[in-house]
């Protein structure tokens, strides 16, 4: 934890506020089960090598990632794996987006971007982050990974 303190203490000032809200937000609606390190070099929740042992692209060493949090110069982004490959997840939260943020989604395949401190939708972002469970996220994973190696 003294890795992540750290790494929020180095935040700009421009984002310091928002981008604790959003880690508290995380922090108070993750599914239990998940662990919070640092990973890739950002806040990273993950699932513990103990309940998949099998590990991130089967290095048994790196826990599968989850949902991660930076602080980038322009913008803060939010990488939520578990959207990736979930297609009605992903409908539900671009149509709920566009119900609460008057600006368009700047979101890659994982990554949700917000450029904007004061357009950040915390609710919408900690009811995401609840729809899926360490169970779920791992069976998701486990599926992807298998198909993909066909």
């Amino acid at each position: 934890m003294e890795e992540i303190e750290e790494y929020v203490e180095n935040i700009d000032e421009k984002w310091q506020e928002s981008y604790q809200k959003l880690a508290g937000i995380i922090a108070e609606n993750i599914p239990a089960g998940f662990d919070l390190r640092l990973q890739y070099g950002m806040p990273t929740y993950v699932v513990p090598l103990s309940v998949f042992p099998s590990g991130y692209l089967e290095r048994k060493d790196e826990p599968l990632p989850f949902i991660s949090l930076a602080a980038q110069k322009k913008h803060l982004s939010l990488y939520h794996m578990g959207i990736m490959g979930n297609k009605e997840l992903l409908a539900w939260f671009q149509e709920e987006y566009k119900k609460v943020v008057p600006t368009k989604l700047n979101m890659g395949k994982s990554c949700i971007r917000f450029s904007n401190p004061k357009v950040i939708p915390y609710e919408l972002i900690g009811e995401l982050v609840s729809k899926i469970s360490v169970d779920e996220w791992v069976a998701s994973y486990t599926r992807f990974t298998a198909k993909n190696k066909k």
